[in-house]
């Protein structure tokens, strides 16, 4: 037989494409159009219904980047369509840009029940699908003009970012409107169409399954009558029945298909347009639940769903229908899909603990897995926090972005720092946005990881990051693909059935230990300091909040505890850790309002602590209060700026004066250039930089070279400005100019400091106060910079002299070590990584700590000098400056601390880490309550100490291991105890705690988290 492939091929894609697809829609009737440009935000279905509309023609331009248009299209369905299937088709005059990255809208009944979105790939709404002829159309449509912040590939920086700078000049142009016939058998034969000319693709010329494809489309092209395509699509349909009944082979991969819409709950637009994009998605996904009885929609993030049971009630009832029928999956079990490295411990275990009583509360759904496919990396604490919360799976996507190496792995057990597992996939068709397309499911295949162990993988089909969702020609290739001869079998099923049935054909899958390290995206570390900044400072004031308000609950008898405002604030805080708004990733707008937002929750916060304070009752004068989970002998500044040296106990208070005979500090020396308190001596070089740091203990001398070097770096990646930092930028350089002044600016005998001031680049200037406080080692840089620079990196350098194997980073409830060699592409593709509040290197018997309030980016090296000693060397990211997609990215003034701690152990650099983010706070209050909880016993570190969420009093406490090491201790109460019991994260018991008195024995292994829940004995009064 001669080879007609090509004749074939040819032939193929030109009728499919100028005949068939032409003919999906039989014959249309226009629609009658009119307009109203809502002024500003949006505004709401009534006021948009009581507007004054004006006749909008088609070919018409509308829509100001960011505005909204409101059309009426109103019409009748012709008497002559009877029995047919009718459908609105709108064009607002889409781009070539994807769903979600352009114009789209919601089409509403005059009434105001939403009916579904329109986008670029999913145009049409339902009339009838079988017409009586002569039916009243009218419609309101809220149409959303947004700006394609993607256009031209981020090559260069766009003022559409924010609507201040975005300009009015209408982006889109009307193509109309239209009431249209489906010919049903024409648009499944253009699916036929499609599912087979894929299919054949893939197939190599060598198999026989190509050619027998080839050969029922030729014969499909001769049963289609050009001049009649609707008359002669079943003809052309039979002719491709035989292929596409063939069944798949017994040993096809199956593709677990999940409806998905992954929506960004802000990244290129506000958090107010995504408000509208849940709904837009949302609707669609519960009208095509209505329409397939096979789909399945997984959805995360409970955000989403309160603003649609806010916003859309009727889309809300849709949603609750669906959860009912099985076709919605509640997935995830988190308040937002959070970045997986940035927040804070007990931020992240609220994110499960928010997200999961969400579901479980609206739809008495307990959510089985972590949904999290577009974060930038994984923290290597999820496993234990996931299965703390109820998950028994985590499934993500991103780790198929690396730049270096390839994940060994697409279905394995995934082990934490405390060795805790969980049930990890990645789905091998490399994205979360399938189409369920021929190169889609042979690339499931040949990327498969674990071929000979498992024979199924998940992919998540539906059109995302901007929302859209799945269509109804998704689910059409869905069945065409069920069980079809070269292809993998497709099944639509819950996320829950994939990870059953993978569990128990895999049980044995291999285990990778520690985080899911993502080779790209470094720079999300660093990038946006002020919305890092504010979270930082959000973790950590909430803290102080919960344990005064605990406090003052406890021991005041009019105090009442704020769980509305709490939980109210938390749930802000947890939304702006999003995985685009932490990170850095979004546009202006985005990052201009979490600044603000984050003042608010400060101010907010503030406020909480001041009443739970003063509610202890007015005293004779100020004390200090100490919401660290150690005890605290240090320097304090009263509010008249004199400092002042007291010891405070964990998590207590105590009055502002140190007691009487307690020991004190030697005092502080500073001369010109050199601070000492008898601890160390740090001497400044003329230049600003410290020539050495002397640890007087240890009689050692800290630094191999200038430390608190800074470095300005050229910064541009080769893509995604805001995302990378590519390992070029260390290649040039330029470090800081000399100090324009070195000034005492303090010489109390308890705390002196030295001014150091800089100006470089395009007038940017930094000025930094080094403080050495009496008593304590740890060396600090409160940093102010104006910054107007672009494109670059500043970085601070700290070359100490100690030979470190590797550096240890805190995450959330620990740490994780990484080598500082490079031996291997993996160790070499960690050149830029995360840390919480401290970094620490060591060699046996000596250890230094970096630590920070406020930045996580940072890169560790080592070298070896011509005198044969180690130099490593911490460097922190302190501020960037790209310019996409956000142009003025981190410019201005920034305000911040980090801090050089000499001699530490792991448990210094934990205490310190904790100090420096938590400063000790004077206030007037009465008496001395009891702490709410102490602890003894090295390594067992209170996170979080609250009242009970339901509100029954009981106190909950939240305590980890964080050395890496066994723990035990006992923790006391400062209150009559009842009775304990260890819990999960949501506060449900898992089984009773040992007490003894008012007092539980703890032991912990490394790493690990613990939960007590503690009843308070209301009859008895403590002696």
């Amino acid at each position: 037989m001669h080879d007609e492939r090509h004749r074939i091929e040819g032939r193929v894609e030109r009728v499919h494409t100028q005949r068939v697809k032409p003919a999906v829609y039989a014959a249309t009737v226009p629609l009658t159009v009119e307009a109203w440009h809502a002024p500003g935000e949006p505004v709401p279905f009534a006021q948009a219904a009581a507007a004054p509309y004006e006749p909008f023609a088609r070919n018409t331009p509308w829509g100001p980047p960011w505005g909204t248009t409101w059309f009426r299209m109103r019409g009748r369905v012709p008497a002559a369509w009877a029995g047919r299937r009718v459908e609105a088709v709108i064009d607002l005059g889409f781009t070539g840009a994807g769903p979600g990255f352009q114009a789209e809208a919601l089409v509403h009944l005059t009434d105001g029940t939403p009916l579904k979105a329109v986008n670029p790939l999913n145009r049409y709404v339902p009339v009838a699908r079988r017409a009586a002829g002569g039916e009243e159309i009218d419609y309101l449509v809220e149409a959303a003009s947004n700006p394609d912040i993607l256009a031209d590939g981020f090559a260069r920086p766009t003022p559409l970012g924010d609507r201040r700078t975005a300009g009015d000049t209408p982006l889109y142009v009307f193509h109309g409107a239209d009431l249209a016939v489906l010919d049903e058998p024409v648009w499944h034969l253009d699916l036929d169409l499609c599912v087979l000319r894929e299919l054949m693709a893939e197939l190599g010329g060598h198999e026989p399954r190509r050619h027998e494809i080839a050969h029922a489309l030729d014969r499909a092209m001769d049963a289609l009558d050009l001049d009649d395509v609707s008359g002669s699509a079943p003809a052309a349909r039979a002719a491709l029945a035989p292929v596409l009944a063939r069944p798949a082979h017994a040993s096809a991969h199956t593709v677990s298909g999940v409806g998905h819409a992954h929506i960004d709950s802000a990244w290129l637009w506000p958090l107010r347009e995504t408000r509208r994009k849940t709904s837009r998605t949302f609707s669609n996904a519960t009208a095509l639940a209505e329409e397939y009885d096979d789909f399945v929609f997984a959805c995360s993030q409970a955000q989403q769903y309160a603003w649609v049971r806010d916003h859309h009630p009727q889309v809300w009832e849709g949603i609750k229908k669906a959860v009912g029928k099985g076709q919605w999956a509640p997935v995830g079990g988190m308040w937002v899909e959070a970045d997986g490295n940035l927040p804070g411990g007990e931020a992240l275990a609220r994110q499960l603990v928010h997200g999961k009583r969400f579901f479980l509360e609206h739809f008495g759904i307990e959510t089985k897995g972590v949904w999290l496919p577009d974060s930038f990396g994984y923290s290597a604490a999820y496993p234990q926090l996931a299965k703390l919360a109820g998950n028994e799976w985590f499934l993500t996507q991103k780790i198929s972005w690396n730049q270096t190496n390839r994940f060994p792995h697409h279905t394995f057990w995934w082990e934490g720092i405390d060795g805790t597992r969980i049930f990890t996939h990645f789905p091998p068709v490399d994205t979360y946005n399938a189409a369920l397309t021929g190169e889609e499911m042979a690339r499931a295949v040949r990327n498969y990881r674990e071929k000979g162990g498992g024979t199924r993988s998940l992919a998540p089909f539906g059109w995302g990051d901007g929302g859209g969702g799945p269509t109804r020609e998704h689910m059409e290739r869905a069945r065409r693909l069920a069980d079809l001869e070269g292809s993998p079998k497709v099944v639509v099923e819950h996320p829950d059935a994939f990870f059953a049935k993978a569990r128990e054909e895999y049980p044995d899958a291999p285990v990778w230990n520690g985080e899911l390290y993502l080779e790209l995206h470094r720079a999300t570390y660093t990038s946006q300091a002020r919305t890092k900044q504010g979270n930082r400072r959000s973790e950590h004031l909430l803290r102080e909040a919960e344990l005064w308000a605990t406090t003052a609950a406890l021991h005041a008898q009019t105090y009442l505890y704020p769980y509305d405002a709490l939980d109210r604030l938390w749930k802000t805080v947890l939304l702006h850790q999003f995985h685009d708004i932490l990170p850095g990733s979004s546009i202006a707008w985005v990052h201009r309002e979490a600044e603000a937002e984050y003042a608010r929750v400060a101010a907010e916060l503030e406020a909480l602590t001041g009443e739970a304070i003063t509610a202890l009752g007015e005293g004779p004068g100020p004390r200090v209060f100490n919401t660290s989970p150690y005890e605290r002998a240090e320097v304090v500044r009263t509010p008249g700026g004199a400092p002042v040296w007291t010891t405070v106990p964990a998590n207590g208070s105590a009055p502002l004066a140190a007691p009487a005979g307690s020991p004190r500090p030697q005092p502080v020396t500073v001369t010109e250039r050199v601070l000492d308190n008898g601890t160390v001596r740090v001497r400044l070089a003329d230049d600003g930089t410290l020539a050495s740091v002397r640890d007087l203990r240890a009689d050692r001398e800290v630094l191999a070279g200038p430390g608190n070097l800074l470095r300005l770096h050229t910064d541009l990646p080769n893509h995604w400005d805001a995302w990378d930092i590519d390992q070029h930028y260390r290649n040039r350089f330029t470090e800081l100019p000399a100090a324009g002044s070195v000034t005492v600016v303090a010489r109390d005998p308890l705390a002196c400091a030295v001014r150091v001031e800089r100006a470089f680049g395009n007038g940017s200037r930094i000025t930094q106060t080094i403080t050495l406080r009496a008593g304590s080692p740890r060396i600090d840089f409160e940093t102010e910079i104006d910054w107007h620079e672009a494109e670059k990196i500043l970085k601070a350098g700290f070359p100490v002299d100690i030979r470190a194997p590797h550096s240890s980073a805190e995450i959330q409830f620990g740490h994780v070590q990484r080598p500082t060699h490079t031996n291997t592409s993996w160790e070499a593709a960690r050149f830029e990584v995360s840390g919480h509040r401290w970094v620490h290197l060591g060699e046996p018997g000596y250890g230094v700590a970096v630590l920070s309030d406020s930045t996580y980016g940072h890169d560790v090296t080592r070298t070896v000098r011509d005198d044969g000693g180690t130099t490593t060397t911490v460097r922190l990211s302190l501020v960037r400056a790209p310019r996409i997609p956000d142009p003025g990215a981190d410019q201005g003034t920034h305000r911040f601390t980090y801090a050089l701690l000499p001699g530490a152990r792991i448990e210094d650099a934990v205490a310190e880490g904790y100090a420096l983010n938590l400063p000790l706070r004077v206030a007037r209050a009465a008496g001395a309550p009891d702490p709410v909880v102490s602890v003894d016993g090295e390594g067992v570190t209170v996170e979080a100490v609250k009242l009970a969420d339901d509100a029954s009093g009981d106190v909950v406490v939240r305590l980890y291991e964080s050395r890496g090491g066994r723990a035990t201790g006992t923790l006391r109460t400062g209150f009559p105890l009842g009775g304990a019991q260890v819990t999960d994260l949501l506060e449900r018991p898992l089984e009773p705690a040992d007490t003894d008195g008012d007092s539980v024995p703890v032991a912990l292994r490394p790493f690990q988290v613990l939960t007590l829940r503690l009843a308070v004995d209301r009859n008895r009064n403590r002696d």
